[in-house]
Parts: structure tokens; sequence; C-alpha cells
């Protein structure tokens, strides 16, 4: 199929709009602990909607997922376990840290990850660097981490400023020396998404044979993929839910509604699914470069996340100067999404 990186990239704003407002339904959520909200959200995000997804979208979806190499199979599910640690402390991240400054540092992290090694891990580093498009590619790259780079500075400017009392009028359990242990771990496992793309390859290659459009073929990776994030995290929430004593909370919300906070979980599961479902097909249409996604995706992510930490007021109390610091942040993160398809565009043309 022939790369459109620009439409590449656009598929992948709708997912970076995805991943940084699906935790907006969570906050409806009543009278129900963290960990319970989290594993019916995450039941929802990777078990219902990617089988849905897949076999709406992908013919011969379970030869596709049994043909496959079942060293393949292994390594993306093995990956997806690993990834899955990074999403269980992602989500502890913005609890500490808010929605701005949990995402800009988790996910500084896990795009300068799960961006690099990939091409470094296969050998293509040296190839990027002697081409114009590769070099142009990597520009971006850069700069998609210096927007990171500002947001972050802006998030600590953020800390100073603003008094503990204020903080925690947005955001109940404000810790900022727990939230960026939390939000570098959660960074570094999170990049393993990345790895399971690139393990998953020939997951992909089978859907094709088995009849799925191109821009379909990464939803069998997915399934796979996720089934190991969900792993983590079942038996996590679960140890949790027993140590807490929570367990009651699938079937009982006092002064709150149960339907309700079923409804809102799987709304922010759904939604959290979507980031994905995007990314997948903008992915396929990146070219020779498709590692570059994960940079674009992730400086979605972060202009999103930041523009509704904006709108809930997370910055409320901090000062002009800082204000303005994280409008450029946002700014140099859209640039360097233009950037990174610039150069996926220079190398389509050949």
């Amino acid at each position: 199929m022939q790369p459109n990186p620009f439409l590449g990239v656009l598929l992948h704003a709708l997912g970076g709009l995805a991943a940084g407002s699906f935790y907006i339904p969570y906050k409806k959520v009543r009278q129900w602990a963290w960990e319970s909200y989290w594993l019916v959200g995450g039941a929802f995000s990777w078990v219902v909607a990617p089988w849905v997804v897949g076999i709406l979208l992908c013919p011969k979806l379970v030869a596709t997922l049994t043909s496959a190499p079942p060293k393949a199979v292994l390594w993306c599910y093995l990956f997806g376990v690993l990834w899955g640690v990074g999403g269980l402390t992602f989500g502890l991240s913005m609890r500490y840290l808010g929605m701005s400054l949990g995402y800009a540092l988790s996910l500084g992290f896990c795009a300068t990850f799960g961006t690099l090694i990939p091409p470094l891990f296969q050998g293509g580093f040296v190839d990027l660097l002697a081409k114009l498009s590769g070099q142009v590619t990597l520009l971006g790259v850069f700069v998609c981490l210096a927007g990171i780079i500002v947001c972050g500075l802006a998030g600590v400017q953020k800390e100073r400023e603003v008094s503990t009392e204020e903080k925690r009028a947005t955001i109940q359990e404000f810790d900022f020396l727990k939230g960026v242990w939390v939000a570098v771990f959660a960074g570094v496992m999170s990049a393993c998404m990345a790895f399971a793309f690139a393990a998953g390859k020939p997951l992909a290659e089978a859907a094709l044979q088995n009849g799925t459009l191109d821009l379909f073929k990464n939803f069998p990776v997915l399934i796979v993929a996720l089934a190991g994030g969900f792993t983590t995290n079942c038996l996590w929430c679960l140890l949790l839910n027993v140590r807490n004593g929570t367990l009651r909370d699938y079937t009982s919300a006092p002064d709150a509604s149960l339907l309700v906070n079923y409804v809102f979980s799987a709304l922010a599961g759904v939604t959290w699914y979507l980031q994905f479902f995007f990314y997948s097909m903008g992915t396929t249409k990146m070219g020779r470069y498709d590692f570059s996604s994960w940079t674009i995706h992730m400086a979605f992510i972060i202009v999103f996340s930041n523009l509704w930490g904006l709108a809930f007021r997370e910055w409320k109390g901090s000062s002009r100067k800082t204000h303005t610091l994280i409008v450029a942040g946002i700014l140099v993160l859209v640039a360097s999404t233009i950037v990174v398809g610039i150069g996926n565009w220079i190398a389509a043309q050949g």
C-alpha cells in the first residue's frame, strides 16, 4: 500500500486525543477503589474492544492468530505483559501528579525508549543517519523530546508556585516525589508496547495473507499484546481488591449508582482502546520509518492531556510565565509531528 505520512499523522492525532481523554470518565466513578474501576475499564480496553474490532475487521481472525509463528506471538504477548506494568503505574502517576504533569513525565521516557530502541535493535539506525529522510525524521523525534522537556519544566515550575492546598483541590492525592518516581518507571515500561508492535509484525503479515486489509493488519497484534497487558493488570488489581477488602465494589456502590460506575468505567476503557485503534492504522501509513509513529503518538497524547489539564484548571495558581511555558511546549510538540511527517514523506518519494 502506498504510504501517506500526513494521513498517518492525522490518525495518530485522533489516537492521541483518545489517549489524552480516557481518564476523564473515571472522574464520574463514585465510591469505588482505584483498583476496581481500573480493572473494569481495563477489561473493556484490553479484552472486549480488541476482540470486537478484530472480529469485525479481520477475516479469519482465529486462523491468523494460530498460523503466525509461535515465537512472534510469545514475544508480542511478553512485551504486552511488561507494557502492562507500565500502564498500571501510569494510572498511578496521574493520581499523584494530575493529567498535565503525569502525562508529560511518563510519556517523555516512553517516547525516548519506544522510538529509538527498535531501530537500534534492528540495526537500521545507521541507515537513518545516512539519508536526508532519516535525518529529518530523527530531527522531528528530538524536537518532540524538546517539547516534552518544556512541558516537564512547566510542570516543575508549577510545583514550585502552587501551594499544596491548591494542588489537592484539583488532585486529591497529590504527591510530587512519589509521582515522579512512578512516572519515570511507568514511562520506561510503557515503551514496551512499541516493542510488541515490532515483535508482532509476523502476525500482521499473517493477517494480510488471510484477507485483512493493510490498514487493519495490526489489530491481531493488538489482541495479543493487550492480552499480556490485561494479565498484569488483572492480577495486580485483584490482589489489591483482596488486600484492601474492595472486592465488594463489583456488586455495590454505597451512595452511588452501580450501573453508572460500570458505564463510565467501560466508557473510559473503550476510549483508551481507541488510541491504539487509530495508532494501528496510522502506523501502516507512515512508510519505511514506521518506528516514528511512537513519537507522534506520544506527542499528541501530551498535547491533548495538557489541554485537558488546562481545561480542568490543574494549572490554577501558577504564574503567567508557567502558562506561557506549557503553551510553548504544546506548540513545539505539534511542530515535531509535522517535522516527522515531512521526513516520512521524503522517504515515500524515494
